[in-house]
């Protein structure tokens, strides 16, 4: 499924967040908004899922504009945001209509593709960190969105596990296809993951520059390529030289 952004502005009060972008997603394309704190990644992703209608500029799916709330996006945040008095399978299903025997049957095929085959009779605090976001991956996937909305959803979590999602949501990708916007800034997530970085900056953010990443999958995270695309960002951001100072 398509993704236009056309001269998308953002305003609360006096104060402008973002203003005047411009840019695409194909369908399949995974896309990265890339920038520093506060120049308004979140914004941006909140108004494409229709969280947030109340901005200037025009945002179209597949050819439609429209700003209400996308029943073919799915959104996975920061933190899990899981229902504490519900069940791993529970929550999956919740919001979900049918029958309950449908609906379960389904949200286990998406369990299962996320590695939680034997949780799903688990509540919330008995799962790890990384188990929870797994959960909160599930429940996106479970509506079967043509747009996946990703706002720095390993950020929270260990190295170890960000790396175990990071390719778990390529598995989930090449299994189902969602076209991918992934607010990051993280610049190794962003190179690993994405076939598109847009980089954002200053407040309000607009677009500084968007990188194609060229190096084929399956990617090695220590790459001299991914390495190249790093410092020609870091170069994008201004951040080189802080860069090198702290090394």
């Amino acid at each position: 499924m398509s993704l236009e952004l056309k001269n998308v502005s953002r305003t609360f009060g006096d104060n402008t967040v973002v203003k005047n972008i411009t840019t695409s997603a194909a369908p399949g394309e995974i896309v990265g908004l890339l920038g520093t704190s506060g120049c308004g990644k979140s914004t941006i992703l909140r108004a494409i899922s229709g969280l947030d209608n109340d901005y200037q500029g025009e945002i179209s799916i597949n050819g439609n504009t429209s700003k209400e709330i996308h029943d073919t996006t799915g959104f996975i945040f920061q933190e899990p945001r899981l229902l504490p008095w519900l069940t791993v399978l529970d929550n999956v299903t919740f919001g979900l209509k049918g029958k309950k025997q449908e609906k379960e049957k389904l949200a286990r095929q998406y369990l299962d593709s996320v590695g939680l085959k034997d949780n799903e009779a688990l509540y919330p605090k008995q799962l790890s960190g990384g188990m929870a976001q797994r959960v909160a991956i599930a429940r996106a996937l479970v509506t079967s969105p043509e747009i996946l909305l990703l706002d720095e959803p390993f950020s929270a979590l260990d190295a170890f596990t960000k790396m175990q999602l990071q390719d778990l949501l390529l598995d989930v990708w090449k299994k189902y296809q969602s076209t991918i916007v992934l607010v990051t800034h993280d610049i190794d997530e962003a190179t690993y993951l994405c076939d598109r970085v847009v980089i954002l900056r200053g407040q309000p953010g607009e677009i500084a520059r968007e990188i194609t990443i060229k190096e084929p999958r399956p990617r090695a995270r220590g790459s001299k390529l991914l390495a190249d695309y790093k410092s020609e960002i870091l170069d994008s951001l201004d951040l080189n030289r802080a860069h090198l100072l702290s090394s």
